[in-house]
């Protein structure tokens, strides 16, 4: 994550002020995830692999949310507020103080284009130098329409024409605005507050910059991005048309690096799924943040893990469910209908069917009966359940939190256990089973009568 890619450290702006009506959301647009993690995040973690040096993320009035989270992701982040709409040059100019303070290279990027890969930003901010003190980022377009064309006179950028402001000639270059742009250090400032609002919105456009560069003699170039990487989101059919775009990249590095994916298209990752060699993923697995899967082992089919690692050798579900804090020991076994929560598992244990497993530890080897439940919370907090090794829980178990159950410990099926459990013991408690011969044909006798 943090290699760099780039010829030299740079400040990146994020620009993350719109709050996106067309999402039709309480939430603001770049807080809507993807993978797992949300659209700034994605930026936010694209840029430092870039070799970003610091982050200004520009953002909208009382958007303590949005500042939150890009903390959370770049804990360095200045923040600045935008508190009025005038544009993308005016949005860049809210971290006026931070361009201000030394030349260091500038690389804008927006909040709304989860897509963009480290090595295309460092790419973009690699072409400034020399006399080149605006760099552009565009695409090739399936359809140009309603895009900035990007006019170029042999290996520079001339201008970014606007649709409606383009000639024939212009309207037929396939060749359009990204709207990221890198500029130089050394001009940032002096470009920027050159730019005047001098359209029919009266808004400063960020793409006047190249026109701006040129007038002060200086250069502008471009470099090129697959259309799929640069695309904005803007609205809920957006953000599923990147969701399925990540999911291909996601799925492609999972099965170079090793793994094996029996259906891909029905397996869905988080951004920061780590899965080892020779793991073995069927059909219709969710993998949530934070998981990680160890060599070797097999997630069986509609398995849901979150916040959970998987040891190597280890084998999951199907129908399993993997919580927070779960941690499941090499060739340990947690199969169909069994969670887990906030629970450690030791190697080689098992528990194969139907149990809940909260807040506990289960040592190497035990087993953990069907129907078994770690009864945890109290309606008021949490209590922890601890197994050792070797230990035989028999089927339709409730162990009672707090309880310790000792290595090589057996506890008869049925029983509700409520106290410690010496290592080796046998431990039972239920009612004992009494029989009444003939009660059943009485009651029936007696209650025919009542039958409607």
């Amino acid at each position: 994550m943090t290699a760099s890619h780039a010829v030299a450290p740079f400040r990146a702006i994020v620009l993350a002020a719109g709050e996106g009506t067309r999402m039709q959301s309480s939430l603001p647009k770049v807080l809507h995830r993807i993978a797992g993690r949300s659209m700034v995040s994605h930026v936010l973690h694209a840029l430092e692999a870039a070799g970003a040096r610091d982050v200004v993320v520009v953002v909208g009035p009382d958007r303590t949310d949005v500042a939150d989270e890009a903390r959370k992701v770049a804990p360095g982040a200045v923040l600045r507020e935008q508190r009025e709409r005038l544009g993308t040059a005016h949005a860049v100019l809210a971290a006026r103080e931070d361009i201000a303070t030394d030349n260091a290279d500038i690389v804008v990027a927006f909040g709304d284009t989860p897509l963009i890969q480290p090595e295309t930003l460092a790419r973009l901010h690699g072409l400034l130098g020399g006399n080149v003190a605006v760099a552009v980022l565009g695409f090739e377009a399936a359809n140009p329409f309603g895009y900035g064309r990007l006019v170029r006179h042999g290996e520079d950028l001339a201008a970014i024409r606007e649709e409606k402001d383009a000639d024939e000639t212009e309207r037929a270059i396939t060749l359009c605005n990204a709207g990221l742009m890198a500029l130089s250090g050394a001009h940032a400032l002096s470009i920027l507050e050159r730019i005047e609002p001098n359209n029919a919105k009266g808004e400063f456009y960020l793409t006047d910059a190249v026109d701006i560069a040129r007038g002060l003699g200086l250069r502008a170039a471009v470099t090129v991005a697959p259309e799929a990487e640069v695309m904005g989101v803007n609205d809920r059919a957006q953000l599923a048309v990147a969701e399925a775009e990540i999911q291909r990249r996601l799925r492609r590095a999972a099965m170079l690096g090793g793994a094996t994916l029996q259906d891909p298209d029905s397996v869905y990752f988080s951004a920061d799924t780590r899965l080892g060699r020779d793991v073995t993923v069927e059909p219709h697995v969710v993998f949530g943040p934070g998981v990680t899967v160890e060599t070797g082992a097999t997630i069986h089919a509609f398995s849901h893990l979150e916040g959970a690692v998987v040891r190597e050798g280890a084998d999951i579900g199907p129908y399993a469910r993997l919580r927070p804090g779960a941690d499941v020991g090499a060739k340990a076994r947690v199969g169909n209908f069994v969670e887990l929560k906030n629970t450690v598992m030791g190697a080689g244990a098992k528990a194969n069917h139907l149990a809940y497993l909260g807040d506990g530890v289960v040592g190497e080897g035990a087993n953990i009966g069907a129907g078994t439940i770690f009864c945890n919370y109290d309606g008021f907090g949490k209590a922890k359940t601890v197994i050792g090794k070797g230990a035989f829980i028999g089927s339709n178990s409730s162990l009672v939190a707090p309880v310790t159950l000792g290595d090589g410990a057996y506890i008869g099926t049925g029983s509700v256990i409520t106290a410690d459990v010496a290592p080796d013991a046998l431990a039972l408690a239920r009612g004992r089973q009494v029989e009444k011969p003939g009660w059943a044909a009485e009651f029936r006798a007696r209650n025919a009568g009542r039958k409607k």
